[in-house]
């Protein structure tokens, strides 16, 4: 074995001296809300976008004849795909299932044909840590992060020789898979709760519906209250690196909450002091929300990382003593991914969704035995994913470590 030889380089020039380009995708004049259909083909926004993955709950499609109307942001197999704004260390690699699908609004798209460099090594290279700190230290934007295509032209990439790049692949792999396995297991388990609260409570089919009246959508014995009512709220603190004071502490962020999980691995930290723990700190049950950015994004709160707190532009919403967190959790999550809070909304081009107007929304409360019956029934799949959860965290932290050394050449390939 022998360690690699390197070549240092950029994005910008790999793409010059090879076939390809780095290009935006369509802008909002190009593609309307009028445009998306039911049915048809996926279009790839920045929230689909994860680690080196898309996400394809509630993604956005268009006809097929808007499709090649747009045909310059059509993407295929081998190229990269980057979130423009928000969190711009989000990207994935197109497959071949995903080839056809179309780069959306506020993504970059990355081509590139080159005989020196394997684009599945590529988009790992760009999803290591230095990466993404370079990514957020050159984004432009006071309020959002943005990128554009010379900060992504500008990018240091290292490749060792083509065979090299691919036994790392290779390696990258064997966790993938397991990490992916693991996600999909997952998906089937948080479909099968949502599917299961939407039968009880949002179709009234729940048991012994039979037996009880349902008058104006409400059936008998279930009160409607303003979630102030059921919940307290908090926003997490401003970030102020001249007048903050006290310990360092890591926070979550917009772009650290996903749809039903937290992405913990760009943790940032900043100082709190020890009064403020109680006000801005996550407890185990704590729903935590996004007040902006993409409002209403949702997950629950574990005590996947202790000390955990919390920065402006999130909402805690922590249940009252007597509502079980789990039903109100996928209350939120429902009229979240429904579309149902999008009303609440303000902002032109940045979208919030203000602590008093998610205070006065109005919900209905179950009877307490029908929500400890829910309970029951969904308690066996939160630890299930809770198991899975922390198995993509254990096999993520181990490929993270292992490929930075295998890529600088401190571990022969």
């Amino acid at each position: 074995m022998r360690l690699a030889s390197f070549v240092s380089t950029t994005l910008g020039k790999l793409v010059e001296s090879g076939i390809g380009f780095i290009s935006t995708g369509p802008f909002g004049s190009q593609l309307h809300a009028h445009d998306y259909v039911d049915d048809g083909v996926p279009v790839v926004m920045p929230q689909q976008l994860g680690d080196n993955q898309i996400n394809t709950d509630g993604i956005a499609r268009i006809t097929e004849a808007d499709r090649d109307r747009l045909k310059r942001h059509i993407m295929r197999e081998g190229d990269i795909v980057f979130s423009r704004r928000g969190d711009v260390t989000r990207r994935a690699y197109i497959s071949a299932e995903q080839s056809g699908w179309l780069c959306g609004t506020g993504c970059l798209l990355v081509r590139l044909v080159h005989p020196d460099c394997d684009n599945r090594y590529l988009a790992r290279f760009l999803g290591l840590h230095q990466t993404r700190n370079y990514l957020i230290q050159h984004a432009v934007g006071a309020t959002m992060p943005n990128l554009n295509q010379g900060i992504l032209a500008s990018v240091p990439v290292t490749l060792p020789t083509r065979s090299e790049q691919k036994r790392i692949v290779d390696i990258a792999c064997v966790y993938d898979d397991l990490i992916e396995n693991n996600r999909r297991r997952i998906q089937l388990l948080e479909q099968a709760a949502r599917l299961l609260y939407k039968e009880w409570f949002v179709h009234l089919r729940f048991p012994g519906h039979e037996h009880v009246k349902i008058t104006n959508g409400v059936p008998d014995g279930w009160e409607q209250k303003c979630m102030s009512d059921v919940a307290e709220f908090r926003l997490g603190k401003m970030l102020d690196q001249k007048k903050n004071r006290g310990d360092l502490m890591p926070y979550l962020a917009n772009i650290n909450v996903r749809w039903g999980e937290f992405e913990l691995t760009d943790l940032r930290e900043m100082r709190f002091e020890s009064h403020e723990i109680e006000t801005f700190g996550l407890k185990y049950g704590d729903i935590v929300m996004c007040e902006g950015g993409e409002p209403g994004r949702c997950a629950i709160w574990k005590n996947q990382l202790p000390g955990m707190m919390i920065q402006k532009a999130i909402h805690r919403i922590r249940p009252r003593v007597g509502l079980d967190y789990r039903y109100l959790y996928y209350l939120l999550f429902h009229k979240a991914i429904s579309g149902q809070l999008a009303m609440l909304f303000t902002g032109a081009t940045i979208k919030h969704l203000p602590r008093e107007k998610l205070a006065k929304v109005v919900i209905e409360i179950p009877p307490a035995s029908l929500i400890n019956l829910f309970r029951g029934q969904v308690e066996p799949i939160e630890n299930q994913i809770d198991t899975l959860q922390s198995n993509i965290r254990l096999a993520t932290k181990a490929r993270d470590l292992l490929l930075p050394r295998l890529m600088n050449g401190t571990i022969p390939v």
